[in-house]
């Protein structure tokens, strides 16, 4: 992935494994919570690059949310400010070699960001 790639999606869900048994057989996504992330199922589509997880709703995440891949977290989120929009999640570790973030743009659209080395790349 490169600056700039959608490189996941996050689906809100009320009830994980009904949502898990409905995407299933619905896309044929494979679907599992890797270790660490029980409570985080995450899915893979047939064609290996599109992916995202299955992330419990709440009032402050209740529509899909995409991430795009930056070189660097804190420089994009400067520029989220510089240019009108809000950060609505600051830069939070997901592994040693990974972070996310989360904004609206200034239409207020949530968009996630993520940096970070994949097992892949390592």
């Amino acid at each position: 992935m490169a600056h700039g790639d959608i490189t996941h999606i996050d689906i809100p869900v009320s009830d994980l494994e009904a949502a898990k048994g409905f995407y299933a057989a619905l896309f044929g996504w494979q679907i599992a919570a890797p270790p660490g992330f029980e409570d985080y199922p995450m899915w893979q589509a047939p064609n290996e690059i599109s992916g995202g997880g299955l992330a419990p709703r709440d009032e402050g995440f209740t529509q899909p949310r995409s991430y795009v891949e930056v070189d660097s977290i804190d420089a994009a989120l400067a520029l989220v400010a510089e240019h009108g929009g809000t950060v609505t999640m600051p830069k939070m570790e997901i592994t040693p070699t990974s972070w996310w973030a989360a904004f609206t743009d200034p239409d207020g659209n949530a968009i996630g960001l993520y940096e970070g080395v994949t097992d892949i790349e390592r």
